[in-house]
């Protein structure tokens, strides 16, 4: 990389340079694994780029939106992280990647006026990996984008609680008991989560807030085109997620497909209006569609067609991790099937690539990524959990809800903070962490 040659002095010629586009699960994971065997010993230039500061861990997006989580304590800062575990960070939006150079350009960062801060930037690169994750899918559905929020990203989950604080100061203000009505499409893990934390944070604000009518200020449609929620897990947890939902008081919508979103609310196929002063749109991922533009191969929702071994297709310096990644595997029925777009594909993948990129240099062969399924979890704020656990280590699904469920799902979220932090630093990171949930608010409030 051009930047460090004029610090360091670094020789490329004998050091590879390793860039990885995207800090998320994935990413984050991989830059830390690289930067403690290869960057620490000089074998390697790491470098992690990203357009955010901060880390947050994707499924967690749903907290940060309603408060319940503060990045303030619980995200983790790029920059710092580099220092200490021997990678470099680059803040910047990729905006362009020619691959016959082996070059990416890094777009100029500016202030919140619009002056240049940085210039744009030339990095070069041996190896690549894109971990750039997934957006949002609209499909196309008019008015989604001018009246819906999405939480594909740290800022948007914030603007989404800054607009849910608002309502409820509109609401304290009057002296109507009109409810807030909010509106969520797409029944997926996002959705189902997002309306069960939403109904705890009513409740946490009314402690709060002496001005506050009841829990009952927060009306939530639930909307799902398909026949059930969380369709791509097994039924028993779609059926079992819906009834909490239900006891909340979710209106849980199946079978209902949005063909437009006015200002007023969500038009169904039928042409009937569900109204919302606040809607979310959770329908669909879909990988950033610039991946096709630089020529590499693609599905149609963008992903990044790889061989086993996480190499693109058609680029033997480019690996592709997490959600931008399609690859397939052949299940215990023969069949091939795609990976599923999940915080644990992201993180078997970055072993694997880090594995494969170590024994690359090492001039051994690439091992092949093989994805083991240890179940699914949907956790339902402090209400509930449920989910099923190790499914192919069963030879099936072990179904499990409440308290033990609660325990898995945030062990999840435990491993990879052990992960990116260490098992010597990351206990006092997750102590400090619930320290913090006891004498802070239990939600954000501003």
């Amino acid at each position: 990389m051009q930047i460090k040659n004029e610090v360091s002095g670094v020789d490329h010629l004998t050091t590879p340079r390793i860039i990885i586009v995207g800090g998320g699960a994935g990413g984050l994971e991989l830059a830390t694994t690289l930067g403690r065997k290869l960057g620490r010993k000089g074998k390697a230039e790491i470098t992690l780029v990203d357009k955010h500061r901060v880390h947050i861990w994707k499924p967690l997006l749903h907290e940060v939106a309603t408060g319940s989580l503060d990045t303030e304590i619980d995200g983790v800062v790029y920059r710092a992280h580099a220092k200490k575990h021997h990678y470099q960070f680059q803040l910047g939006s990729l905006v362009n990647l020619d691959r016959d150079t082996k070059t990416l350009t890094l777009a100029p960062i500016l202030d919140e006026e619009g002056a240049e801060i940085v210039a744009q930037r030339t990095l070069e690169y041996d190896t690549l990996v894109l971990a750039i994750g997934s957006i949002s899918n609209d499909f196309g559905t008019q008015g989604v984008q001018q009246h819906c929020s999405m939480l594909d990203s740290k800022a948007q989950a914030q603007r989404f609680q800054q607009k849910l604080l608002n309502l409820f100061l509109k609401k304290s203000s009057v002296k109507e008991n009109h409810a807030i009505r909010l509106a969520i499409v797409g029944a997926g893990a996002t959705g189902v989560e997002l309306s069960a934390e939403l109904n705890h944070v009513v409740d946490v604000v009314s402690v709060y807030d002496d001005t506050s009518k009841s829990a009952q200020t927060l009306e939530i449609d639930l909307i799902e085109a398909g026949p059930r929620i969380l369709p791509a897990l097994p039924e028993r947890i779609s059926e079992s997620a819906k009834s909490e939902l239900e006891k909340l008081g979710v209106r849980v919508r199946t079978n209902t497909r949005i063909i437009e979103a006015k200002e007023q609310g969500f038009i169904d196929a039928d042409g009937a209006l569900i109204e919302a002063d606040l809607m979310v749109w959770a329908a669909g991922v879909r990988a950033e569609s610039w991946l096709a533009e630089v020529g590499l191969d693609t599905n149609r929702i963008n992903q990044i067609e790889c061989h086993r071994t996480l190499k693109s297709a058609n680029d033997n310096a480019v690996y592709a991790i997490g959600d931008c990644c399609h690859v397939e595997m052949i299940n215990e029925r023969g069949e091939a099937e795609k990976v599923p777009p999940r915080a644990q594909s992201a993180h078997q993948m970055a072993s694997v690539v880090a594995n494969n990129i170590i024994r690359e240099l090492q001039g051994k062969s690439l091992v092949e990524f093989k994805y083991t399924d240890y179940g699914s979890l949907v956790n339902l704020a402090r209400f509930s959990t449920v989910g099923s656990l190790m499914g192919n280590l069963m030879k099936g699904s072990m179904f499990i809800e409440g308290k033990i469920a609660r325990f898995m799902y945030l062990s999840l979220y435990r491993m990879h903070q052990l992960a990116i932090h260490g098992y010597l630093k990351g206990p006092f990171v997750i102590l400090l962490s619930q320290i913090s949930k006891i004498i802070r608010p239990k939600i954000k409030l501003h």
